[in-house]
């Protein structure tokens, strides 16, 4: 898999300088077998060459990222191609209402009788020289975030209460994902943001797209690529436009879609599951049918998508 990820980005014209300096890297910091199992290969590379040159040079220079965008952008898929390019285990930590700061830190527990720091990912991350990935910064409370401003700034150090200081392992880094309008996201805190490099992710292109999906799946047919992927850029442009939300704008649900099409399904039900019924309200479910309608006939078999 690791060929096959370099092989794209090499492909897509990534500067080979960039990537002899990852190669480095991966070289100066080696991983112990133990957290092998941490350096998880990405379903699918990333394609975008420009947003990975400027993702991995901030990398390699010691900044963090925080990459923000619409929906279906593909932040999760870039955060987890750096962290496998760069041989890293990844902490994927998702914010929400809940989370705080001992969710993150660690907190006490009790252990051969005695009390004990069970330590959260991020403390975890900063030990192992991990990458760390916040999964919708924009929803952590203040609480949960105030706890991270010396860590992710040039002190670089965790200074766990009652504990030792702890000081980021040098290969340690962090990637903030973001989406706009979510419910329960709110406006992030500039003292956070500043501690960012923030990269403005593009909307998916047609050729991005084609990309992905045969990446994922190798036997499409020419006609029913064509159609889903016409079918995803009409939904983004209707939610561009303000015609419908972005629920229906679901990458992951087309590809689950996708799937089950793939094990015999037929692609109207399937569409139906994966992007139809992501929307509750009733006038724009309508609105989103009659797009796949114009799409997808009816009296379409799964051997119209696939060999």
């Amino acid at each position: 898999m690791e060929n096959s990820i370099l092989a794209s980005l090499e492909a897509q014209g990534v500067n080979a300088r960039l990537l002899a300096e990852i190669e480095q890297f991966r070289k100066r910091y080696p991983v112990g077998e133990a957290l092998q199992s941490r350096v998880t290969a990405p379903a699918v590379p990333y394609y975008g060459r420009e947003i990975f040159e400027m993702a991995a040079s901030a990398l390699l220079q010691g900044e963090n990222i925080l990459l923000t965008g619409t929906k279906a952008t593909g932040k999760n898929i870039l955060a987890e191609n750096l962290a496998y390019v760069f041989g890293r285990p990844s902490y994927n930590i998702s914010f929400h209402v809940n989370m705080d700061s001992s969710a993150l830190i660690g907190a006490d527990t009790f252990r051969n009788n005695e009390v004990q720091l069970r330590p959260g990912p991020v403390y975890q991350c900063a030990e192992n020289g991990g990458f760390g990935i916040f999964d919708e910064v924009n929803m952590a409370k203040n609480d949960a975030v105030s706890v991270l401003h010396a860590t992710l700034d040039y002190r670089r150090i965790i200074d766990v209460p009652g504990y030792d200081k702890v000081e980021l392992h040098e290969a340690t880094r962090f990637i903030g994902t973001m989406n706009y309008g979510y419910a329960g996201t709110r406006e992030l805190n500039e003292a956070l943001v500043s501690r960012f490099l923030v990269i403005e992710m593009p909307p998916v292109t047609e050729e991005t797209l084609h990309q992905i999906l045969t990446a994922l799946f190798p036997d499409f047919r020419e006609e029913g690529l064509a159609q889903i992927c016409g079918l995803f850029l009409d939904l983004q442009l209707k939610a561009n436009n303000n015609e419908i939300s972005t629920k229906p704008l679901d990458l992951r649900g087309l590809i689950g879609a996708l799937k089950t099409i793939h094990g015999g399904l037929a692609p109207r039900p399937a569409i139906r599951m994966g992007i139809v019924n992501k929307s509750f309200d009733v006038f724009e479910r309508e609105i989103v049918e009659d797009i796949v309608m114009t799409r997808i006939p009816e009296a379409w078999t799964a051997g119209e998508i696939f060999a």
